[in-house]
């Protein structure tokens, strides 16, 4: 006998709902519009229409007691899928909401940062404005107060306390350009050259401040002296320059426009303290370099020591240390410190002949032993060669 829904709705029982196929259970909860799952088993559909029809109050509460839905191995696993899906969706959902904190409290940082630079740099503007300010105040010789004589008290004498605020700040990686600096202000403000030596000395630090201390106290006031002593413990001379600038190379982490920049720094340096000024003396500078290249290290040593510029400078000194270091060594290794005079008249002054020994003194038997056996050898070597031609 066909399903008739309509007589169902009319009179629904328990009886008749047992004996529904799957197919009619479903439209029977289509009908009363409950939710179920399409790959929910029979039993479990029937389950939730006979709940519904409690719920409406169309059958009474004690159906449920009467109807026997035993949970299959499928329901279990559905319901453990289910609350595993949850699980994943709510882990999903606490770690959208951690990476969201975290890049809040990134951009939160980055943000703070960025206001402490700006705040910073806004100070160091300042600063600089304000000591600009100051630098034009005494140019201008109206800081008030004073007198109209800069860097003069009213007895005539230059107040140092009043300038060495305006000293500009040591720096241990830029020490050339700290003096540029020093020397720009000093001849702004007309500072007296004998007291520069006090004002700068105010400012040293590290290295700087202890060759400083170990002048003696008349070099200490000559700001020439102190300027070089600085320099050359910092090894800011033309040989470090130059030296800098040819082993320089590029490093990993550079841009070739940073890496030529700083080559070209180099080359600067190097051309400026020589005082490089013409193409001459680039001239000059680079034919110099590439002579001592090409000498031995003795010799170098000896023009380095000297400090020519000039080729035809470098090229006598290099003469004359070949020279005279040549006729040294001869002499040494023949008089035994004893200087002698050459025999003119055989052209040598080994003192292997007769005359010569009589004019240098005794002939020691081992040169004239030495000697011998070459003389014989020639002669044997001629005869040779005069047999073999005939």
């Amino acid at each position: 006998m066909p399903f008739n829904l309509d007589k169902f709705v009319a009179s629904p029982s328990v009886e008749e709902l047992d004996s529904l196929k799957k197919s009619e259970i479903v439209k029977v909860a289509k009908h009363y519009g409950v939710e179920f799952q399409p790959l929910m088993r029979k039993d479990e559909i029937k389950r939730y229409v006979l709940e519904y029809l409690v719920d409406e109050s169309i059958l009474p509460i004690t159906v449920l007691e009467t109807a026997i839905t035993v949970p299959t191995d499928n329901t279990f696993e559905l319901k453990r899928l289910e609350i595993e899906m949850n699980k994943e969706i709510r882990l999903k959902e606490m770690e959208r909401e951690r990476e969201r904190e975290e890049r809040e409290m990134q951009m939160q940082m980055q943000k703070e940062k960025e206001e402490r630079e700006m705040q910073m740099q806004m100070q160091r503007e300042k600063e600089a404005r304000e000591h600009e300010f100051r630098l034009k105040q005494l140019e201008l010789g109206v800081i008030k107060g004073s007198d109209p004589k800069i860097g003069l008290d009213t007895g005539g004498l230059f107040d140092v306390s009043k300038h060495v605020k305006f000293v500009p700040k040591f720096q241990e990686d830029n020490v050339e350009k700290f003096f540029n600096h020093f020397e720009k202000l000093g001849e702004q403000l007309k500072w007296p050259r004998d007291k520069w030596s006090i004002l700068i000395q105010s400012n040293f630090t590290g290295k700087a401040q202890e060759v400083y201390s170990a002048l003696s106290i008349e070099d200490s006031m000559d700001y020439d002296k102190v300027k070089k002593a600085i320099l050359q413990a910092y090894e800011l001379v033309p040989e470090a320059y130059r030296q800098k600038f040819r082993k320089y190379r590029k490093a990993d982490t550079q841009t070739y426009v940073e890496f030529a920049y700083q080559k070209e720094r180099h080359f600067d340096r190097w051309c400026a303290s020589k005082k490089v000024s013409t193409f001459d003396t680039l001239r000059q500078l680079m034919l110099v370099e590439e002579f001592k290249r090409c000498v031995n290290d003795d010799i170098k040593t000896h023009l380095e020591e000297n400090k020519a510029d000039k080729l035809s400078e470098v090229a006598n000194l290099a003469d004359q240390y070949a020279l005279t270091h040549k006729f040294g060594k001869v002499g040494q290794t023949q008089n035994k410190g004893q200087f002698s005079r050459p025999n003119k008249k055989y052209g040598n002054n080994s003192g292997t002949t007769g005359n010569s020994g009589s004019q240098s003194g005794s002939i020691s038997p081992t040169n004239s032993g030495k000697k011998q056996p070459d003389s014989s050898r020639q002669k044997n070597d001629q005869v040779s060669s005069n047999k073999a031609a005939f």
